[in-house]
């Protein structure tokens, strides 16, 4: 029985896997808006959602949790909590959408794009 397995392991093991959602979340907050599979951008939406809310609470433990999930991306934090933030500032959640595009050519994908709203 499965019990309590939570998320997609998208054929990659653990670290890779971390290392496409880190990419993933980091793209989308820094271009606003991202082509891809289906499966990916359900899994990364919560992630995404998680760091906007952080932003929006401000606070010096939340900045430190948001550098801590991107050490090497202090532009992306900067947009984070002086753009993003202040512009969901009267919305509690839903901060993504996902728009499907169609299915790939190679491999009948459902390819989606996942953007801020």
């Amino acid at each position: 029985m499965a019990h309590r397995i939570d998320g997609r392991k998208l054929s990659r093991k653990h670290g890779p896997r971390m290392a496409l959602y880190r990419n993933l979340t980091v793209s989308i907050l820094r271009y606003e808006r991202v082509r891809t599979t289906e499966a990916k951008a359900k899994e990364v939406r919560g992630r995404v959602e998680r760091m906007i809310t952080l932003a929006k609470r401000g606070d010096l433990a939340a900045r430190r949790a948001v550098i801590a999930a991107f050490p090497n991306e202090p532009l992306v934090v900067d947009k984070l909590f002086h753009e993003i933030a202040p512009k969901y500032a009267d919305r509690t959640s839903g901060y993504t959408r996902i728009v499907r595009l169609g299915q790939r050519l190679g491999d009948a994908a459902e390819i989606v794009q996942i953007e801020l709203v």
